[in-house]
């Protein structure tokens, strides 16, 4: 019996899991990991596999069955941090950006934080005017495409690309005339450079919104870049705190503090809920390790973290990576030959695609019932009133939708700061990933049934791994994960009753093993012969003789005649 159970032991420990983690170029990366293999192993795998030195400010993203992202910690074993069944679906993404990725040593990194940024201008996460949107779009033709050649480029081929979540003929036009008048000439990694640039000088450069609400209800979405910590509500930057003027983040429940000290000694605390507690946890650990990675000179500065003032009670967190500045210093130590680099070119891809054949996608939603991919205007008319995803939605976001007229006289005075000549928020960037027909019909159905709006967050669905062919089958679990009321007040209650008895045996935990080391230390000073100065002078206090002689000796003598006493008993029985 007691063999089989070993051998049965050792099969899970040598048990094998897949894993499939989807590069920035929509490509895939597929390998087995042991069930012990820590997130650091998985991720030099893949850094090995992209002849990637300047790994630091990359990182591996997942979702759990949940819909709640993380990132992957390298310190901790993967199998334990996947909550899903395998085999295991991930993203390599940028984690940290750099504060002038310009700077950058080698053109590999450079190529890979291109095509982030790349992504987040086309998911809506990096907001600019309309000037900027057709310059940024103009040096991605140039860098895929190459110069301009009216045999290869006919009129209005810039329609075929999908550069933003939604634009105008007039910025296609624009785009255009860039890339013919302006870009010629510039090989790829020269667009890419000169897009990184302008896009640096961008307030949203960086920005990864978590969906939250302020103290009045209204809709918030916090973030972290390089520079600091940033609010935006709308499509305005409402915040921004230096990393210097964050003195504290902390977060209990789904409410998160941000602690924040500036000039002539003045201290704010702002404070946001988030949609859940697993989403609050992820926004404090974001902040603490966006913190750290940015402000700190050196990586032994690092602390562990507590999200509660009370040792006993909360999360505890540390940063395992290092620093920007370690990682510069770093760098400028690398000496090799540049590595190849395979650039996607005009491949077509499932969550940001380069190019869409055929004409420029409609506004009307319609269901494509043999195609993998949505429209990014269906997506954007269905999903605009996420309650999932962003449960929340500013005013400007509605208007953006239900006033064509009033965002074509943005369009004439270009004077708000997004891209597509309309307003929208953060909240607009939500777009449909690729998933099953039957899938997104009971999605779309059971919405309509409910009156309540459900989506699935970008990129999302992608990440979680969940195979195509058992999506019909899951299809009744995703609605429920997808719409957080679903599981009644019932399940909501019995959740907080789990968490107070938790806290309850922590604390009474916590006591017991504060008494049992002051009675250590008691019976070290009563019975020991240590004669340590610390020792000889508490011994010496008038009210620990007076403690010693009048409670201490007759306790232990009453103790050891009862302790005598069994003794006997037992030898006469």
């Amino acid at each position: 019996m007691l063999s089989r159970w070993m051998s049965g032991s050792s099969r899970n420990l040598d048990r094998e899991y897949n894993c499939t983690v989807r590069l920035l170029d929509d490509s895939e990366y597929t390998c087995t990991i042991q069930r012990d293999a820590k997130g650091q192993y998985l991720f030099d795998l893949l850094c090995h596999h992209l002849n990637l030195l300047e790994k630091d400010y990359f990182g591996i993203r997942f979702v759990d069955p949940d819909k709640q992202r993380h990132w992957l910690e390298f310190t901790k074993s993967v199998v334990k941090q996947m909550r899903a069944q395998p085999p295991f679906t991930m993203c390599f993404r940028v984690k940290f950006y750099p504060t002038d990725p310009a700077a950058l040593k080698e053109e590999i990194t450079r190529y890979l934080v291109f095509l982030q940024i790349k992504r987040d201008l086309y998911h809506g996460r990096l907001l600019c005017k309309t000037s900027d949107a057709a310059l940024l779009a103009a040096y991605i033709l140039q860098a895929e495409i190459g110069d301009y050649d009216p045999g290869k480029h006919p009129e209005g081929y810039s329609s075929k690309f999908q550069f933003f979540p939604k634009h105008s003929e007039k910025l296609e036009r624009k785009i255009a005339e860039i890339h013919k008048s302006e870009l010629s000439g510039q090989t790829p990694a020269t667009s890419e450079l000169n897009f990184l640039r302008k896009a640096q000088t961008l307030e949203t450069y960086g920005v990864d919104p978590h969906p939250c609400k302020d103290v009045s209800g209204n809709a918030a979405f916090l973030a972290f870049t390089p520079f600091g910590f940033v609010v935006l509500q709308g499509n305005k930057r409402v915040h921004f705190i230096k990393w210097n003027e964050v003195t504290k983040m902390k977060f209990e429940g789904k409410t998160f503090y941000l602690y924040v000290s500036q000039k002539e000694e003045k201290k704010i605390v702002l404070t946001y809920f988030a949609p859940t507690p697993e989403a609050c946890k992820h926004l404090w650990k974001c902040g603490i390790e966006n913190q750290a990675f940015y402000k700190l000179e050196k990586s032994s500065q690092v602390r562990t973290v507590s999200s509660s003032n009370l040792f006993f009670k909360g999360s505890r967190f540390r940063y395992s990576g290092r620093v920007a500045k370690e990682v510069m210093e770093s760098s400028a130590k690398i000496k090799r030959d540049p590595p190849e680099i395979h650039r996607a070119g005009l491949v077509p891809s499932r969550s940001c695609p380069s190019i869409t054949h055929g004409p420029r996608l409609s506004s009307v939603p319609r269901t494509r019932r043999r195609a993998v991919h949505i429209s990014i205007m269906e997506g954007l008319e269905s999903l605009r009133d996420s309650a999932h995803s962003t449960p929340v939605r500013s005013a400007s976001h509605g208007d953006a939708f239900a006033a064509p007229g009033r965002s074509g006289r943005a369009e004439s005075s270009e004077r708000v700061a997004v891209i597509a000549d309309e307003n929208y928020s953060p909240a607009d960037s939500v777009l449909p990933t690729p998933v099953a027909e039957h899938s997104l019909e009971l999605m779309l159905l059971s919405r309509q049934a409910n009156g309540a709006p459900c989506s699935i967050e970008e990129e999302k669905e992608s990440e979680a791994g969940t195979p195509a062919a058992a999506e019909a089958e899951e299809a009744g679990g995703e609605l429920r994960a997808l719409c957080p009321g679903a599981g009644g007040p019932g399940a909501a209650q019995a959740e907080q009753v789990n968490k107070f008895v938790l806290s309850v045996l922590r604390l009474l935990l916590v006591t017991v093993g504060l008494l049992f080391v002051l009675l250590l230390l008691l019976i070290v000073l009563t019975e020991s012969d240590l004669d340590t100065a610390f020792f000889r002078d508490i011994r010496q206090t008038p009210e620990f003789e007076q403690f010693h002689y009048q409670y201490f000796c007759p306790l232990r003598r009453w103790f050891a005649c009862k302790v005598r006493a069994v003794v006997n008993l037992l030898i006469d029985t």
